[in-house]
């Protein structure tokens, strides 16, 4: 492992001054102090390293982690409630996609922190999730849920290293909290872009789903946090569907590491690294960067070993075209089947080389369904562009405006030239 690795960590008495520093607090220490941290994560070591003076971003990333962990310590136990007793807790937005209590309690948990942490007058927020539904009369019980699941959240707060309310918050802050996520975006200012769950559909099935979080600056995104609760640690177990996980998991003893799942994967613009850190269990605390390691795409560049990611959920996509695609470019292996912006995390942790997305007609991507991921992957060695070979923009509100024909991620630059010149060749013969 190279030793040029430079990384935020936080002592847990500093960790208390991050809502009042002007500036990020650092300590700095020499190559020959580096401290090697043995990590459980696929057998391997990782080098935490002090950095020797403050970067900028330092604070938001640090923060940005810190609430993305407690967001998906939050849809773990909704998931688990959700699973064991089906107990109505899903509901429809307009467009049929299932929503749960879930998505409107971690906007509301994200958005409180942020506002808390930099002060609601600096922090902007484009968002999924509304309060129209939770304003309907027949939504009485569904607020109240979220409400108290909200509050229980955010009584555990410290443990992450965040600020928690002095009273336990009113419907009206939480609603207050949901409705600050109103920004436009555009090309310039700061604002903060939260997918609360993606892949709700996963979720409600106990299977796969991730909490998204990016900062876009001047219509660049400038860092991005990926939770994973149900990522598993290990590479081999990836394919199995979290069902099965659950069935196995009650035959193996709990202290056994073969099982261990849940990660948080982040990056930061122009650092050249990906890192990621477990989720915390049980009573633990969160202690800056928790045992990150550095993650790296693979370094596979032939289309016939290539790994590729296929999403579980069609309506948004033409499956067909994209089949026929990977085909005709050669890859040959079994796809993986990944719900949500999980397939970000896979490429960025080198599980996988390529995932491509073609949307059906009229259909608009949200940038909140990419920005983190992408960022993501490009500073953990990988390329992420639209089907034309052009950057994603995110400058333009909440769609990915001038978007060409669709997006595309790979491991490489090699790998990418290749499935762009795939795109090429087939798209005119097919039917979309």
């Amino acid at each position: 492992m190279a030793t040029d690795v430079g990384i935020p960590l936080f002592l847990p008495s500093v960790s208390k001054e991050i809502m009042s520093a002007s500036k990020p607090m650092t300590v700095s220490v020499s190559k020959c102090d580096q401290t090697l941290i043995s990590s459980s994560m696929e057998g391997q070591n990782q080098l935490v390293l002090k950095p020797s003076e403050p970067e900028k971003y330092f604070k938001e990333l640090e923060v940005a982690v810190r609430a993305v962990q407690m967001a998906c310590l939050l849809c773990q136990r909704v998931q688990d409630n959700l699973v064991s007793k089906n107990n109505g807790q899903v509901h429809s937005k307009d467009d049929k996609s299932p929503v749960t209590i879930a998505d409107w309690s971690v906007q509301a948990t994200v958005s409180w922190v942020l506002a808390e942490t930099f002060g609601s007058e600096n922090v902007s927020i484009i968002a999924e999730e509304d309060v129209q539904a939770l304003s309907k009369a027949d939504a009485a019980g569904l607020l109240d849920a979220m409400v108290k699941t909200v509050n229980t959240c955010l009584t555990e707060a410290p443990r992450f290293g965040l600020p928690s309310p002095i009273v336990s918050l009113g419907t009206s802050e939480v609603l207050k909290a949901i409705s600050r996520c109103n920004s436009i975006g555009g090309p310039i200012g700061r604002f903060w872009v939260l997918d609360p769950l993606d892949g709700t559909l996963g979720f409600v099935r106990g299977d796969q789903y991730a909490v998204a979080l990016a900062l876009i600056e001047d219509g660049e995104v400038v860092l991005g946090v990926l939770g994973c609760p149900t990522y598993p640690l290990k590479k081999d177990w990836l394919s199995y569907h979290n069902g099965y996980h659950r069935i196995i998991s009650k035959l193996t003893p709990p202290t056994s590491e073969s099982w261990e799942r849940g990660c948080v994967i982040y990056a930061k613009r122009g650092s050249g690294k990906a890192w990621m850190q477990p989720l915390l269990h049980g009573d633990q605390k969160l202690v800056w960067p928790n045992s990150a390691r550095q993650i790296q795409v693979s370094s596979v560049d032939n289309p016939a070993l290539a790994t590729f990611c296929v999403p579980v959920e069609k309506a948004n996509s033409s499956h067909s075209f994209t089949a026929g695609l990977a085909h005709s470019v050669g890859l040959r292996n079994q796809p993986l089947h990944v719900y949500s912006m999980l397939k970000y995390a896979v490429i960025a942790r080198g599980h996988a080389e390529v995932f491509m997305k073609f949307a059906r007609a009229g259909y608009k991507e949200k940038i909140w369904d990419h920005a983190a991921g992408v960022v993501i992957i490009q500073e953990a060695g990988g390329v992420v562009t639209d089907a034309g070979g052009q950057p994603l923009d995110f400058s333009k509100g909440i769609y990915l405006e001038g978007l060409d024909r669709g997006v595309v991620a790979c491991a490489g630059a090699k790998l990418h030239e290749k499935i762009i010149g795939a795109v090429d060749a087939s798209w005119n013969s097919s039917s979309l």
